[in-house]
């Protein structure tokens, strides 16, 4: 495939993408939708969680597609391997019902997850803003992922450690705020509209939660919030 041009005049090349998923009519569909999008090159597909690695390790992709529930090796395990052996960038694919699986994948380093049924021009731009360093939370699932989360945990795994209380007790009372919106789901359009502020400060203040709280994205921000106790059962409804 031809390199695209950028705006400068620069030449970039196109995000490499690994399609994993057992329905090999799917990774035809997503084959066929990235192939007439300059920006994006499929440069391998796999069937399970095996193949997945071999891929990997054989094309180095920038970002992997990754389907959840797969013979051999799942998305979860392979999701594991990928994140711990290589620098690509995992971006689950699911739908609803897999809520305690794909919590599972985001554990496992996923940099985030969308419906199977997203738009397709939502679906070739989010490759690529994976591909460039950002994480990517379907709202649609965020909330039922993080209350089944919450529901399978006691009450004093769901309690503020020492460790995470001294961790959140950096965080102004603003970045508090702009965290526990984005726990729930928001984008920084949306958290800047509840809150009366510009999208650059909300970005602003996310990138200062995430420094102080030293996780690597958006993605470890929201289960962080949950899982560390900072947002209570109930509160992402």
């Amino acid at each position: 495939m031809s390199e695209s041009t950028g705006s400068a005049g620069t030449t970039e090349r196109p995000v490499r993408v690994l399609l994993v998923d057992d329905q090999q009519l799917v990774r035809a569909g997503f084959s066929l939708l990235f192939s007439v999008d300059p920006r994006l090159e499929v440069v391998a597909e796999a069937s399970d969680g095996v193949a997945a690695l071999q891929a990997v390790r054989t094309h180095a992709p920038d970002v992997v597609l990754m389907d959840i529930e797969m013979p051999r090796m799942n998305g979860i395990e392979a999701t594991r391997e990928i994140v711990a052996s290589s620098s690509s960038r995992v971006l689950m694919l699911t739908t609803f019902g897999d809520e305690e699986k794909v919590l599972a994948c985001l554990q496992a380093g996923a940099v985030g997850f969308l419906l199977k049924n997203t738009d397709p021009s939502h679906l070739t731009d989010a490759v690529i803003s994976t591909a460039a360093g950002h994480s990517l939370l379907a709202p649609e699932v965020t909330r039922p992922v993080i209350t089944r989360g919450l529901e399978s945990a006691s009450a004093d795994q769901v309690a503020i450690s020492p460790a995470n209380r001294a961790a959140i007790d950096q965080l102004t009372e603003r970045e508090s705020e702009v965290l526990r919106l984005v726990a729930r789901g928001l984008s920084n359009a949306e958290v800047a509209a509840e809150l009366f502020v510009g999208p650059a400060t909300v970005k602003t203040h996310v990138s200062s939660c995430l420094a102080k709280l030293g996780l690597a994205n958006r993605v470890q921000l929201v289960v962080f919030a949950f899982e560390s106790g900072f947002m209570a059962a109930g509160e992402g409804d």
